[in-house]
Formats: structure tokens, C-alpha cells, sequence
């Protein structure tokens, strides 16, 4: 009886709200104050790291042909998964602690489409295999030997992606086997910072673009933590962690210990501060202030940082640590920035 006073009264509040003009069930509306008119004929690319710049150019290809955000940031972000010399993305990433080189990657479009891919090995472009998620399975995510079998189901070719140089350092590693994560090492094959024996252990490329329609696309692909327990996943491939797009708003993407990112659902966060009228780098300090805040000594230690980009055609950056960079290409500008941080 109980239950169901309960449900006659629900029925009756939902049907008084849709009589009042008012969905109980309806997304909030954007604040009219805050809402964000769409820009466009003026696509945008932006992505993490002094490395971005190169998948820009490649993005801008498709963007500055009035081709779509989705296709653009694929585009661009093959590029470093196809580098053997960079060895955090794709082709020559550092393997796990097993030896085995595990790949993540997540895109996303303006409607909210999405497809991941977790612990992928054999595979190249990651995050094409991503895409083929989300356009040819009704999954969001697929992981492991399941990811494998649908790649090479759809004519993807099995490569060995650990090259002699990530081997090498590999079998340096093993003789002592100890996994320490290191601040700021992502650019060390720039010759960015860093010391002889720092490994490469957390980063990442994670690209948002908006195309000459006014639509957000974004993908976010690694080969995660090198020397990682095998199958461990971090942030990349889980959508509103290391990824999100919403295209009323804008989108956000993540780079670094992806941990404590998916422990505040790090870029959905960012798209919501946007949401509630943040600018870009607003949202992304407000993220990384809420890592500090729930353990301040461990956020001393590593590093995590935010990059966004709004409807207006904003874009903005924050870190934990100085060093985190970003690369803009636009039809104004062709840019490489060194984001604002917290802890000196």
C-alpha cells in the first residue's frame, strides 16, 4: 500500500509539472546568461603537448576544407600514434611492466556518439578502432582481446608495436623493476626538461575541434603509464574523464596521471564549470583544484592537466606542475603555449 501511495503521488507531481510547462525527466537548460552562441566559420583545433602541433596541422587539413570536427581530430591525432619516436601514443609506446604495449583511446561527437577502446595491443591507430566502436557496435567501450578481434574483423593490420628503442629501455627498467610516476617528463624526447633515466610514464593526446558548422568533436588516445600492472586502464579511453564533448557547451580533454583525473571525472567536470559560465581556464584550475583538495600531498608529486575549448571559440589550459604545454591552430593562429599551473 505503501508503494503505491507512492507511486500515485509521483504520477501525480510528473503529470502537474508537464501541465506547468515543466519536464521532470528534461535536461537543465544552459543559463541564458552563460550560453555560448556558436562560432562558426571558424574551426578551431587544440590539443596537449608541443607534440600537438604536428597533429594540428594534420586536423587542420580536414578543418580548413569546411570538413567535420570528428574527422579532423582522428585525423590528427593518428599522426603521433603512427611516430615510433614518440613513445606514449601508438607505434613505439612504452610497454607494461610485462613487456606487452597496451593501447587506450575514446572519440566523441557533437551528438553525443562515443567509442572506446581499453588495453588494445597489435593495433596502430587506436583510436580509429575507437571510432569503429562507436559507428558499428551498439557498445560505447570494448576492451582487451574483444577490441583486437573487432579490429582485425574490419580489415585493421596486427603490428608489433614495441620497437627496439622501447625495448631497450624496457629491459633497463626490468633489472630493477621499480615503478615511480615522475613530474613533467612528457617532453623529454623534446629535449623540454627533465634527466638522463626519467621514463616517459603518463602522457598523452587529447584534441578537441570545432569545425566551420559550429560542431565539437574530440579523441583522446596513449599507450598509458609505461610499466603499468598489465591491464591497467587510466583516463584516456573513459569518456568525461580523459574526454568529453558536449556541443551546447564546449569539451575538455586530460593528460597525465589519469587516476586522479577519473577519481573527479576530470573533463566532464570541466565542461560543466563551462556550462555553469566559466571560461575555459577557469574550469580547468577549478578541476585541478579539486585534485589538490582531496589529497594535496599526492598532487605535489604528479602531474595532471586540463585543456578545454567553448562554443565562443575559447580555449584554455591548466596544470599541477609547470611544464604542461599545448598546441592551438586556427585560421588566425598557429601556436604552441605553456599552460598556467599551480604548484611552482
Amino acid at each position: 500500500m505503501s508503494d503505491r501511495r507512492k507511486f500515485l503521488r509521483f504520477s501525480f507531481l510528473s503529470s502537474a509539472a508537464i501541465l506547468a510547462g515543466k519536464n521532470l525527466f528534461a535536461r537543465p537548460a544552459a543559463n541564458p546568461d552563460t550560453k555560448y552562441p556558436v562560432i562558426k566559420d571558424q574551426p578551431i583545433v587544440i590539443s596537449t603537448w608541443d607534440f600537438g602541433k604536428e597533429a594540428n596541422a594534420a586536423a587542420w587539413e580536414v578543418l580548413g576544407k569546411g570538413g567535420r570536427a570528428l574527422d579532423a581530430v582522428e585525423t590528427g591525432v593518428k599522426v603521433p600514434e603512427a611516430d615510433p619516436n614518440n613513445q606514449s601514443v601508438g607505434l613505439g609506446g612504452r610497454p607494461d611492466r610485462d613487456g606487452r604495449v597496451t593501447l587506450d583511446a575514446c572519440i566523441m561527437d557533437e551528438n553525443s556518439k562515443c567509442g572506446s577502446v581499453a588495453c588494445l595491443e597489435h593495433i596502430v591507430h587506436a583510436i580509429s578502432v575507437a571510432r569503429l566502436v562507436m559507428e558499428k557496435t551498439p557498445h560505447v567501450m570494448i576492451v582487451g582481446d574483444g577490441a583486437l578481434q573487432l579490429a582485425l574483423e574490419n580489415g585493421f593490420k596486427k603490428e608489433n608495436l614495441l620497437t627496439a628503442k622501447s625495448e631497450a629501455e624496457w629491459k633497463a627498467w626490468l633489472e630493477k623493476a621499480k615503478y615511480e610516476p615522475v613530474k613533467n617528463i612528457e617532453n623529454l624526447h623534446l629535449g623540454k626538461g627533465g634527466k638522463p633515466g626519467d621514463h616517459n610514464n603518463h602522457d598523452t593526446i587529447g584534441m578537441v575541434a570545432m569545425d566551420a558548422k559550429g560542431s565539437i568533436s574530440g579523441a583522446c588516445t596513449t599507450s598509458g603509464m609505461a610499466y603499468k600492472i598489465h591491464g591497467r586502464v587510466g583516463d584516456s579511453p573513459i569518456i568525461g574523464a580523459g574526454l568529453y564533448v558536449d556541443n551546447e557547451v564546449g569539451a575538455a580533454t586530460s593528460t597525465g596521471v589519469g587516476e586522479e583525473v577519473i577519481r573527479i571525472v576530470g573533463s566532464h567536470l570541466v565542461v560543466e564549470l563551462m556550462r555553469q559560465g566559466a571560461d575555459p581556464e577557469t574550469a580547468c584550475k577549478k578541476a585541478v583544484e579539486r585534485i589538490i583538495a582531496r589529497n594535496p600531498e599526492a598532487a605535489k608529486q604528479i602531474q595532471v592537466g586540463f585543456l578545454a575549448l567553448n562554443k565562443k571559440g575559447e580555449y584554455g589550459a591548466y596544470a599541477l606542475q609547470k611544464g604542461f604545454s599545448y598546441a592551438v591552430k586556427s585560421g588566425k593562429e598557429e601556436q604552441v603555449y605553456e599552460s598556467k599551473f599551480f604548484y611552482e
